[in-house]
């Protein structure tokens, strides 16, 4: 029985912290300015899992809704004025799934074409799809904020996680003597990325700070965490030092770091999608990260598992309880 080329498969979550259920909706139509992708690989963030929840207001996403942040696919249709882009592309993107904008847990999605770059000739799509999210929040905080330059000392709070062992490895690829915190079992992987890990769970932050920089702080500090680690990330920075956080929405006191005389930037990579400002950038860096990724500079970690589009409600229990080694990424295109 042929199917209508009308309606595509979702994956549709209708109540906070409900199952997703499996629908038919109707297939987007690019408008101008758009491309419509077929959709081989979607990734899945702990940013979903809040959405679905009803905790993450600032993602303005309203419930019942097709979630999925980050996409990997092929080009199907472009809109008249769409020239960056053909038919037949393979594309990756951090594309939808907050402020309204359909997300990437469907087999099509209708896109801006300045949020898309091509797809790294050497990844799977699982593999690209596993990269938009955490690289733009990465890339913005430590080129757009921070202007990382060669020969600096980087530490990143939480170098083995999502955003994390994208900074780690932005930040050797541009030349900084990279730092990590993250636990024990991290350590080798961390090491693996060409970074110094930090068992945080053990050493004290004054210890390793003394044993890394003498002292005086690192020049740059990513904080991942959030709340105390951001507090910490005060701490650890040096004089005239520069502190990024893509989890700065706590109270601090920012005495420690006014002391050194140091920065504060905060990276919110969600805006461009929710005020439609500055979408051409995610492109760039994305094709920047491109280059990064066919040299052989960074490479996405992977969950092993793979989800289907039909066991979406698995792959969030996945991520909840916290058995993941690397990105969990629902695959698409192989349950049309």
């Amino acid at each position: 029985m042929t199917r209508s080329t009308h309606t595509m498969k979702a994956a549709l979550v209708e109540t906070n912290d409900g199952a997703f259920r499996l629908a038919e909706i109707a297939r987007p139509v690019p408008n101008l300015g758009e491309v419509l992708v077929r959709i081989h690989a979607s990734g899945v963030n702990p940013l979903d899992a809040k959405i679905r929840a009803g905790a993450a207001a600032h993602a303005r996403h309203p419930l019942p809704a097709v979630l999925g942040i980050d996409l990997a696919g092929v080009v199907e249709a472009v809109a008249p004025d769409v020239t960056a882009f053909r038919v037949g592309d393979a594309v990756y993107g951090m594309t939808g799934g907050v402020g309204g904008i359909q997300g990437t847990l469907a087999e099509y999605a209708s896109v801006d074409a300045r949020l898309l770059a091509l797809k790294p000739a050497n990844l799977t799509m699982r593999e690209a799809a596993a990269l938009p999210l955490v690289t733009i929040t990465a890339w913005e905080g430590l080129v757009d904020r921070a202007r990382i330059q060669s020969g600096q000392t980087l530490l990143v709070q939480g170098g083995g996680g999502g955003v994390g062992h994208v900074a780690v490895q932005i930040g050797v690829a541009l030349g900084a003597k990279v730092f990590a915190t993250d636990g024990a079992p991290k350590a080798d992987f961390i090491r693996s990325m060409g970074a110094t890990p930090i068992d945080y769970t053990t050493e004290k932050l004054e210890d390793y700070v003394a044993r890394h920089t003498g002292g005086e702080g690192f020049d740059l500090v990513y904080d991942t965490g959030g709340g105390a680690v951001l507090d910490a990330s005060f701490q650890a920075v040096k004089r005239f030092g520069h502190v990024v956080s893509c989890l700065g929405w706590g109270t601090h006191a920012l005495a420690p770091l006014s002391f050194k005389a140091g920065t504060y930037s905060g990276v919110f990579t969600l805006a461009p999608l929710l005020n439609g400002i500055g979408r051409e950038h995610y492109g760039d860096i994305l094709r920047e990260a491109a280059v990064m990724v066919e040299a052989g500079k960074l490479i996405p970690r992977l969950d092993p598992r793979t989800f289907a589009i039909n066991a979406v409600t698995e792959a969030h229990a996945a991520l909840a309880d916290r058995s993941a080694t690397g990105k969990i990424v629902v695959s698409i295109a192989d349950a049309a």
